[in-house]
Order: structure tokens, then C-alpha cells, then sequence
């Protein structure tokens, strides 16, 4: 007696997922992003295109947490273009300002008021202000980084990936590599700000590049 339909056709399912797709689209314009995930998908042989080269505008991302926007990002871009995608978000976590500006890293001084939605110097002298009266040992934060994969626009069980990069904030700007709160973010490992270490160096530590290595190991055994 021969298997059930049902079971033919779930496995046929499970194959067609294991199958290596040739393009993913990154769901950001961002050319540096683009870059970074090529050269981490290069050994895969796996083509990044950014969606704005495929003419799709951003996604609103109107979750409440990290993982939300990612989805939603994730979940536009492909359902758009057709292809597999790839998201991130990320942001800054204060402990003493409880967890701000977290998902509204990039737009924390716009939505007090500061014209511009990516002002990293008004940003930093925002949390500044909201920082100068907090002591050293009370000045703890991390970045935290979360890249999601879907496989197709409606995937029910995206790929998570979860990074933090743990530090202290500091009273005033320091160096002058990276970007948004990089010269304000001590990394006590190496007891400089995020903006002083080497683009190298960063990228191997960081927490996105800690969730980019994340999502390689996963795809190796996605795709083996």
C-alpha cells in the first residue's frame, strides 16, 4: 500500500526548501549591509541584491520589538520581489533610561522634536542629556542586532538570528570611525569606544557581526 498523498506532497515541500536559492534580497538600501552579507554568503555562492535596486521602498515598521520590524521588513521585500529575504534591525538599549531608544535608535531625537529622521548628532546629544546625571556603574547598555531570513513571503518559521554587544555609556563623544552611537558606546574588551576600533575589528565583535556569523552557520546547515 502506497503513502498517503498528503505525505507525498509535505515531503516534496521539505525538499523544495533544502534547495539553495541563487538570490536573496536584502530588505535595506543600505550598500555597506549589501557588501558585509556578500562577502559572508560568498563561500555559498549566494547573489545579495538590495531592494532598492528591485525599485522596493522601505517597509513602515510599525512592530514594537526588534524581531517585529525585522519580519516586517523581511516579509515586504519578498513579498514584492518573489526572492527569499533577508532583514535586521537593531538599536541601543540604556539600562537606565529602560531600554530607550531601543527600536527607535535611528529615530530618537526626530521623534522629540529634532528635525530629520537619521541625525546621529542630535541623537548622541539627546542621550547625553538624558545620561548626565546617571553615575558610571549605573551606565550600562548593549546593541542588539536581529537578522531574520524568510525562505519565501509567507514562511511560518523564519530563520532568527539574536546578537547583543554588551558596554557603558560614555560622558562624551570619542573617535571617529562607524556611525550612530558608536563614539558612545565604551567596549569595556577593549577599552575604547565602538567609533575607535578598527572597521575590522568591529565588524568581528559587534553585534551584527556576531548575528552575520550566526545566520552563515545556520545556512550551512540549512543548505548542506
Amino acid at each position: 500500500m502506497g503513502k498517503p498523498p498528503c505525505i507525498i506532497s509535505l515531503n516534496s515541500v521539505a525538499h523544495q526548501l533544502k534547495i539553495k536559492p541563487e538570490k536573496i534580497v536584502l530588505a535595506s538600501g543600505n550598500k555597506k549591509k549589501v557588501a558585509e552579507l556578500q562577502l559572508l554568503l560568498q563561500p555559498l555562492d549566494i547573489v545579495i541584491v538590495m531592494q532598492s535596486s528591485l525599485g522596493i521602498t522601505d517597509a513602515e515598521e510599525t512592530g514594537l520589538s526588534f524581531v517585529e520590524n525585522a519580519i516586517i521588513k523581511a516579509r515586504h521585500a519578498s513579498t514584492i520581489s518573489g526572492l527569499p529575504a533577508i532583514a535586521d534591525d537593531s538599536g541601543l538599549e540604556v539600562d537606565a533610561l529602560n531600554g530607550e531608544p531601543g527600536i527607535y535608535s535611528a529615530r530618537f531625537a526626530s521623534r522629540c522634536g529634532v528635525v530629520g529622521e537619521h541625525n546621529d548628532a542630535a541623537n548622541n546629544q539627546l542621550l547625553l542629556e538624558k545620561m548626565k546625571n546617571v553615575p558610571d556603574m549605573q551606565r550600562t547598555a548593549r546593541f542588539q542586532c536581529v537578522l531574520v531570513y524568510l525562505r519565501y513571503a509567507e514562511d511560518p518559521t523564519p530563520l532568527i538570528c539574536q546578537r547583543s554587544w554588551q558596554g557603558k555609556i560614555l560622558h562624551q563623544l570619542n573617535g571617529q570611525n562607524g556611525f550612530g552611537y558608536d563614539p558612545l558606546f565604551h567596549v569595556p574588551t577593549h577599552n575604547c569606544s565602538a567609533a575607535e576600533l578598527r572597521a575590522e575589528e568591529k565588524s568581528r565583535i559587534s553585534h551584527r557581526g556576531q548575528a552575520m556569523q550566526q545566520l552563515l552557520e545556520n545556512f550551512r546547515q540549512l543548505y548542506s
